[in-house]
């Protein structure tokens, strides 16, 4: 994941009281009622960066915000990968959305999953009710896009909620786990092989962290595998890893990282994942590697939200479940229908889409917020979404990042810096960054990874090979299964 540099909150303007609205919960029904002398319902749909900097740039008007999530916190995405290889805890990069408006008046939070529109009514449809809404923010995001071959889920996991980082993250570890226990050079290898599809942000990083991992955090941890030995390799399609960085700063990022021995492999496509090995095809010709390991960070989808959205505006979306928005980030046609972040397809003033990244959507939920005040005040807003980019930045690696600001770029310990107080700032909560903060200082100067643990309500069988298993307990069947807890066919996990 990347985030870039921004700053600034907005704010809206006060303006004259219109309408309240109360919501309650009735027979599991969410049903809202009005009265004369107060403001119309804003509704915001996902508590992610768009719609947190929405509700929060109404806080000092008159007006009734409803912020709408499936979820009760609101996810710092661009440390995902840090929960997802052990540098970080879940609670570290999560906050109780509650908490965060808890000192603002005029806003409160369901818990509650969207299921559909019903734009005649002005009210969501929930999975246990509905709710009434005057204005609608729609900030629901995005998920995974595996470009057609769906099939290839259940194989390479994607990083984007927190359900996907701790499964990441046990399947990383559960693979040098079950190295240890293999006596087949051959599968332990393919064991010890993690491929990574896409060299964007999210895959450079999580090849970094992997790398760091099995050089330095689990190196002297078992007695029959060297993790050092663990072979990561980038699959990405475009001619360059961060391929939209400039191509010099591009190709310097790529020297480091090869330095932390990760293999790159450009100009290069996936054609099949099964549970053994990945398919590739390059201008070289084919290519097979044989991984049980393979983490997808290759493409993203708008939120099934933006078809049923689409769908009731009577439009459609594009090849990446995006919502067309105008230059107001209205939908065509709904003057109280706003798709932010993620979910919105919106270009800027040279025709060009505006890149998935948090300060665009931060930037489009200041806009939004004003662009509704307007509305109900009766004055016109007719100035369009301009985003300002103050910068982009990618950690990839260990005191490694890549940044570029304006004109001016860098590669290496300075912008690895830079990128540490950016983010540090950026978490919601004073007690999140202090917490992250000594556990970042702590990992730096130990290589530690407190949080490496395996989590999970299911069986593990590690070995599929009973003789193999039965061959590693002759040697050393004590401390096997101290280390483990239990017998060689069965690891206690929590």
């Amino acid at each position: 994941m990347q985030i870039s540099i921004a700053s600034g909150s907005g704010s809206g303007d006060d303006f004259q009281s219109v309408v309240v609205v109360f919501v309650s919960c009735q027979q599991g029904s969410i049903v809202t009622s009005t009265t004369p002398g107060s403001v119309p319902q804003v509704v915001i749909v996902g508590g992610g960066f768009g719609g947190l900097e929405t509700a929060r740039s109404f806080r000092k008007s008159n007006v009734q915000v409803t912020v709408v999530d499936r979820h009760n916190y609101h996810l710092f995405q661009p440390l995902l990968y840090q929960v997802a290889t052990g540098g970080l805890s879940p609670a570290n990069i999560a906050t109780p959305l509650r908490s965060i408006f808890r000192r603002q008046a005029n806003c409160e939070v369901l818990m509650a999953e969207v299921l559909d529109f019903d734009l005649d009514q002005k009210r969501l449809i929930l999975a246990d009710g509905t709710l009434s809404y005057d204005h609608l923010v729609v900030a629901a995001g995005a998920t995974h896009s595996y470009f057609g071959h769906e099939d290839w889920a259940a194989f390479a996991p994607g990083l984007k909620t927190l359900q996907d980082a701790t499964s990441i993250r046990r399947k990383v570890f559960l693979a040098f786990e079950a190295a240890e226990r293999e006596r087949d050079p051959m599968i332990r290898e393919e064991m010890m092989t993690f491929v990574v599809v896409g060299g964007g942000p999210t895959g450079v990083e999580l090849a970094g962290a992997l790398s760091e991992i099995a050089r330095h955090t689990i190196r002297n941890d078992f007695r029959h595998i060297h993790p050092e030995d663990a072979r990561i390799i980038i699959v990405e399609a475009a001619e360059h890893v961060l391929a939209h960085y400039p191509a010099e700063l591009s190709r310097r990022a790529a020297d480091r990282i090869r330095n932390l021995g990760i293999e790159i492999y450009t100009q290069t496509r996936v054609t099949n994942i099964t549970d053994e090995q990945v398919c590739l095809s390059s201008e070289d010709g084919e290519k097979v590697i044989r991984t049980q390991t393979v983490l997808w960070a290759a493409g993203v989808h708008g939120s099934p939200l933006g078809k049923k959205l689409a769908e009731a505006c009577g439009r459609e979306t594009d090849r990446a479940g995006r919502v067309e928005v105008t230059s107001g980030m209205n939908v065509e046609g709904q003057d109280d229908i706003f798709v932010i972040g993620d979910l919105a397809n919106c270009t800027d003033g040279a025709g060009e889409k505006m890149p998935g990244l948090a300060p665009v959507a931060i930037q489009q939920a200041q806009y939004v917020a004003k662009r509704i005040l307007a509305n109900i005040s009766g004055s016109v807003h007719q100035e369009p979404f301009t985003y300002h980019d103050r910068g982009t930045m990618a950690t990839i690696g260990r005191a490694q990042a890549v940044v570029k600001v304006g004109k001016r770029e860098s590669v290496g310990f300075i912008a690895w810096l830079m990128w540490l107080v950016v983010h540090l700032l950026q978490i919601v909560q004073f007690q999140s960054r202090l917490l992250i903060l000594v556990q970042w200082t702590w990992n730096y100067l130990t290589f530690s990874r407190s949080a490496r643990i395996i989590t999970s309500d299911e069986k593990v069988i590690l070995i599929r090979d009973n003789e193999a298993s039965d061959e590693l307990s002759t040697v050393n069947p004590d401390s096997e299964n101290d280390a483990r807890g239990g017998t060689n066919d069965e690891v206690a996990e929590e």
